[in-house]
Formats: structure tokens, sequence, C-alpha cells
């Protein structure tokens, strides 16, 4: 039942993140690649770890994928904003 479960969950982050990358790729504008992007890779991540914690031992490995996931939608919030601050002095219109 668990394999099942993470064939499943990590199945659903891959449409995820291939979702974002033809945002990244389709999308006119820089902003609108951004958000994309940065959903899609968010969800992604964090459907592939729940997938790969059906497989773990132990709870502090849970607790590692865990704060994984975390750090990357940090690293997300804080630097999306800035990309897209530069892009808007760069005077880019959205």
């Amino acid at each position: 039942m668990a394999d099942i479960a993470t064939y499943l969950l990590t199945g659903l982050g891959l449409v995820f993140f291939i979702a974002g990358t033809v945002g990244l790729i389709r999308f006119p504008d820089q902003f609108s690649r951004l958000h994309a992007l940065t959903k899609g890779d968010n969800l992604g991540l964090g459907f592939i770890a729940l997938g790969v914690a059906f497989q773990t031992d132990t709870w502090a490995q849970v607790a590692m994928l865990v704060l994984i996931w975390g750090l990357a939608l940090l690293a997300a919030g804080t630097v999306a904003p800035l990309v897209a601050r530069a892009a808007l002095t760069e005077s880019r219109k959205p």
C-alpha cells in the first residue's frame, strides 16, 4: 500500500514539475513565468517529499523531508519577489 501511495504522489509531483516547466517555456512575460515556476516547483516538491515519506523508516527522516520542503518554500518566497522587483526596475511592464 505504501508503494502505491509513493507512486501516485511522486507521479503527481512530476506532473506539477512538468506544468511549471511548460509555463516557464510558454508564458509571454517574466512575471507570469516566475509565478508558474514557483507554484509548480513548490507543489511538485511537496508531493514528491510526501511520496518519499511513505518509504522512510524513522520520523527523523520524515522531519528531514519536511525541513527540505520548508526551506525550498522559504527560498522561493524570498527570491521570487526580488526577481520581480529587478524586472520592474529594468522597466519591463507586466
